[in-house]
């Protein structure tokens, strides 16, 4: 049985991965922004949670003592928060571009933050990020969310490297469309669905669940030599044309 801290829990891959990790046995803390969110998935997986503002470094500190406290250790840390602007760059004001970067890169850079200072030092284990297929390949109208999530695999790639001699690993997804709360704009619209569907060489869009199962995957303890690495959970879209149909 691991110990997972699972920072924006709320979230719909976040949701997903708590309930795929106690599924699979473990124990997790949960963090949200909304209590009211975070207390239904609490009490729905008897877990131990707090709220946090997950870009607030010092919060995201005291959570990470938190949670060892509650669990007595911590093997994995992951985090799910994230936002979506699909804008051109001349088209984003510099408000939309601040709160695009805070939810995606700062708080990826604080997840990293609080993994060194509080699980580098006591044995390591696995930290996940959560990155896009929007900073792989290029997509229209992406640039805000494309830079939010390129920073974050360069800050995988780096935090691998620094923390590897404390048995630290430090990997990341890289999500398709994926259907969630989030993205029910795209995916609840008819016209916007279908085209995005046919970007996807595998012809559908992602489930949180198929998120979930990449983040499990690296976090578990067993897969203790995988560091360094950039998963794409995209059906394809980042690295496979789709077959044009005639």
């Amino acid at each position: 049985m691991a110990h997972y801290l699972i920072l924006a829990a709320t979230s719909g891959v976040g949701a997903a991965t708590a309930r795929l990790a106690k599924a699979q046995g473990h124990q997790v803390f949960l963090t949200g922004r909304r209590e009211d969110a975070l207390s239904t998935l609490a009490a729905e997986l008897d877990a131990p949670h707090a709220t946090l503002e997950l870009t607030d470094f010092d919060a995201v500190d005291a959570v990470f003592e938190q949670a060892v406290a509650q669990l007595g250790s911590l093997d994995g840390v992951t985090n799910c928060a994230g936002s979506l602007l699909l804008k051109s760059a001349h088209l984003t004001n510099r408000a939309q571009y601040d709160a695009t970067i805070a939810a995606s890169l700062t708080t990826a850079f604080a997840t990293v933050r609080g993994a060194g200072k509080h699980m580098a030092g006591a044995g390591g284990g696995a930290v996940v990020l959560v990155s896009s297929a929007a900073a792989m390949q290029g997509l229209a109208n992406h640039e805000a969310i494309a830079a939010a999530k390129a920073g974050i695999i360069g800050l995988a790639l780096s935090a691998a490297a620094t923390y590897a001699s404390s048995n630290l690993r430090v990997n990341a997804v890289s999500p398709g469309l994926t259907e969630t709360p989030l993205t029910a704009s795209l995916t609840g619209n008819a016209t916007s669905r279908k085209f995005s569907e046919a970007m996807h060489a595998l012809g559908r869009l992602g489930t949180p669940e198929d998120v979930a199962r990449a983040i499990c995957f690296l976090l578990d303890p067993s897969n203790s030599w995988i560091t360094g690495q950039v998963l794409a959970v995209d059906g394809g879209l980042s690295r496979v044309a789709p077959k044009i149909k005639a």
